[in-house]
């Protein structure tokens, strides 16, 4: 299996830039994961990351790496949600100015979260692709460092030190699967794994009305597919035509995917907390649902899911736990 370069993607680098602003994540064991599963199921909990998502670790690398001019001028992102939750929250620390883009939709306690960390946020669109675009157009017309939500070598980098962790926590590993939406997250994981750990199967899970990165990977070249309703917010959206470096990551590393219904990510997100008392949003619990599901059972040894956020508007929360539409 042939890597990409060290110097283009530093995760070890990465986990000594972030350190005091992002938190080691703990490992828990599921038993009754486990029962279902046949095999021990371990959940890496980013849920309880700062900022509520793994995002923050991406966040953290890209904006540390930025020079004194640049960050004096300030960034732009765009973002559904947990991106721009973290990049307001890491600029705050940081003392560099924010401008987030997000779409009408975006849910309303990840908005609030952003503007009470003093990003200026703008809601520029009905769709996701709609906001990208015209954040696109304002980092032009300002000037402003654009931080992309997972294409960039040191977001994934710093996404992947979630799989360092990882790596030391669990030395009877067989088979890690997280979430998969643009892919920063399953890019940064996967690079780190198979350098250390080649052996151990890498799955990517996405949600059945959140298929973009998938269907691009079928397709073996980015794709466009119309936006679904979806409870699995985080992981809607394209991935863009020129997306230069999680698609090819994601082509080389990653060994299988799976999908989950919308009644299976509810389902997993109600498992998580009857058994856990951990709060899922759709999008952190997809990888939990394939495991539920019987859909990681392929392989032999222990099995460690991505927990990849909990930032969920509490009514929505209610409405998952009770059964209601």
């Amino acid at each position: 299996m042939e890597l990409p370069d060290e110097s283009e993607f530093d995760i070890e680098g990465a986990r000594e830039r972030i350190a005091d602003l992002v938190i080691r994540t703990p490992v828990i064991r599921s038993e009754e994961a486990s029962r279902r599963a046949g095999r021990t199921v371990y959940l890496k909990l980013e849920s309880l990351q700062v900022t509520g998502s793994f995002k923050a670790r991406g966040a953290a690398n890209r904006i540390r790496t930025l020079d004194a001019d640049t960050r004096r001028k300030g960034v732009i992102a765009c973002s559904s949600g947990n991106h721009g939750k973290a990049v307001s929250w890491v600029c705050s620390q940081e003392g560099v100015p924010a401008t987030i883009c997000v779409p009408n939709w975006v849910d309303p306690v990840k908005l609030e979260a952003m503007r009470s960390a003093g990003a200026e946020v703008l809601l520029t669109g009905a769709t996701y692709d709609e906001a990208e675009a015209r954040s696109f157009e304002i980092a032009r017309e300002r000037q402003l460092t654009y931080v992309h939500p997972f294409d960039e070598p040191e977001g994934i980098s710093g996404q992947g030190t979630v799989a360092l962790e990882l790596l030391e926590d669990l030395d009877d590993m067989a088979l890690v699967v997280a979430p998969l939406g643009g892919g920063g997250l399953m890019a940064g994981i996967a690079l780190a794994i198979k350098r250390a750990r080649p052996d151990v199967t890498v799955v990517a899970a996405c949600a059945e009305r959140a298929q973009v990165m998938a269907e691009s990977l079928k397709a073996g070249t980015p794709v466009t597919l119309p936006e679904e309703e979806t409870i699995a917010t985080a992981l809607s959206g394209g991935i863009g035509p020129d997306n230069r470096h999680s698609f090819r990551l994601l082509q080389s590393l990653v060994d299988r995917l799976v999908s989950a219904s919308e009644q299976e990510i509810r389902d997993a997100m109600r498992f998580a907390y009857d058994h856990h008392n951990l709060v899922l949003e759709g999008g952190g619990a997809v990888g939990l649902a394939a495991a539920l599901a019987g859909r990681l059972t392929d392989t032999e040894g222990s099995i460690a899911v991505v927990v990849s956020g909990g930032n969920i508007d509490p009514d929505l929360f209610h409405r998952v736990l009770t059964g209601a539409n």
